[in-house]
C-alpha cells in the first residue's frame, strides 16, 4: 500500500511538472499590421517558429497600425507576465515604451529596427551592407559614370538610412562622377509606380536606380515599361520577394536584383527572445549578411510556400 501510494504521489508531481512546463515561457511578439509583403511575411515566419516550438512556449502575436497601438500592446504584454518580447516598431517614439518593458525586467528583441534603449538586443539584416552591395552591383553593370536615382524611404528611420548610407559611401569611393539623384517613395509598389513615373518624366535619361525594396522596385518596373523607357539598366530592390525573383529572368536589356535578407530572420529573433527567457546568455546584435540575387542565381532562392 504505501508503494502504491508513493507512486501515486509521483505520478501525480510528475502530471503537475508537466502541466507547468506545457505552459511554456510567455513570449510576446508585436509587429506592424501588413503594409507590404515582408511584413507579413515576418508575422508569418514568427508564428510558425513560434508553433514548431510547441510547449515549450505559450506566445502572443499582436500586429498594430501605428505607435500608440504598439505601445499599448506593450502594456498588455507586461501584464500577460511576458517572459520575453520580440519587437519590431516601423515608427518614431517606441524607445520609452520598450525601455519601460526592459526596466521592469521582459529581455526584449528588437527586430531589425534600430532604436535607443538600454539593455536591448537586436536581431537585424545589414542594411549598411544591402547600399554596399547595390552601388557595387550598379557600378558593376554600368561603370563609374551615368545618373542613378535613389529611391529612399525617409519615414522608414534606420533602415533606409543606413542603406542609403552605405550606398552614398560606397559611391563616394568606387564612382565619384556618379550623378546622384534623390526622391523620397515608400515600400509599396503603389508608390514605386506612381513615384517612378513622375520621376521619369522629370529625368530623360536614367542609367539605373537603387531602389531600398522589392515591393518598390516591382511598382517602378512596371512605370519604367509603361514609359517605354530603355535607358534604365539595372534596378536594385530589397528584401526577398518571390514575385520579384520570377521577374528576374523576364528582362534582358535590364538587370532586376535585390539584396536578400528574408524575414524568416525572424525565427532567429524568436529563438533568441526564447533563450532569453531561459535566462541563457545570448549576443546582444544578430546581423544577417546580405546576398544579391538577379537572373543568375534567382532559382537558388526560389520557395513555392512562401507567403512573400
Amino acid at each position: 500500500m504505501k508503494m502504491k501510494k508513493a507512486l501515486c504521489i509521483l505520478m501525480v508531481l510528475l502530471m503537475a511538472g508537466a502541466s507547468v512546463f506545457a505552459a511554456g515561457y510567455k513570449i510576446g511578439i508585436l509587429a506592424p499590421a501588413v503594409t507590404h509583403g515582408w511584413v507579413a511575411g515576418v508575422a508569418y515566419c514568427a508564428e510558425q517558429r513560434c508553433i514548431a516550438l510547441g510547449d515549450e512556449i505559450e506566445y502572443r502575436l499582436l500586429t498594430s497600425n501605428n505607435a500608440e497601438e504598439m505601445t499599448t500592446q506593450i502594456d498588455d504584454l507586461m501584464l500577460w507576465g511576458a517572459d520575453a518580447i520580440v519587437a519590431y516598431p516601423q515608427w518614431t517614439g517606441m524607445e520609452v515604451p520598450i525601455q519601460n518593458a526592459i526596466d521592469s525586467g521582459i529581455p526584449v528583441v528588437n527586430f531589425d529596427i534600430e532604436i535607443a534603449c538600454d539593455g536591448i538586443y537586436r536581431v537585424a539584416g545589414d542594411n549598411y551592407d544591402m547600399g554596399v552591395q547595390g552601388a557595387n552591383y550598379i557600378v558593376d553593370k554600368i561603370g563609374t559614370e551615368g545618373t542613378v536615382v535613389i529611391l529612399d524611404v525617409p519615414s522608414s528611420g534606420s533602415v533606409a538610412a543606413l542603406r542609403k548610407a552605405g550606398f552614398l559611401d560606397t559611391i563616394a569611393e568606387i564612382a565619384p562622377n556618379m550623378n546622384l539623384l534623390t526622391y523620397a517613395t515608400q515600400f509599396t509598389r503603389e508608390a514605386g509606380l506612381t513615384d517612378m513615373a513622375d520621376i521619369l518624366t522629370a529625368n530623360p535619361q536614367i542609367d539605373a536606380v537603387f531602389s531600398m525594396d522589392d515591393e518598390t522596385s516591382i511598382g517602378a518596373i512596371q512605370a519604367i515599361e509603361e514609359a517605354g523607357r530603355t535607358d534604365v539598366k539595372v534596378i536594385t530592390g530589397g528584401g526577398g520577394a518571390q514575385e520579384y525573383f520570377n521577374m528576374m529572368p523576364e528582362y534582358t536589356d535590364l538587370w532586376v536584383a535585390s539584396a536578400l535578407y528574408s524575414p524568416t530572420m525572424v525565427e532567429d529573433a524568436v529563438d533568441m527572445a526564447v533563450a532569453l527567457a531561459k535566462g541563457e546568455t545570448v549576443d546582444h546584435e544578430v546581423i544577417i549578411p546580405t546576398t544579391i540575387v538577379d537572373r543568375d542565381n534567382y532559382q537558388e532562392f526560389l520557395d513555392p510556400t512562401s507567403p512573400y
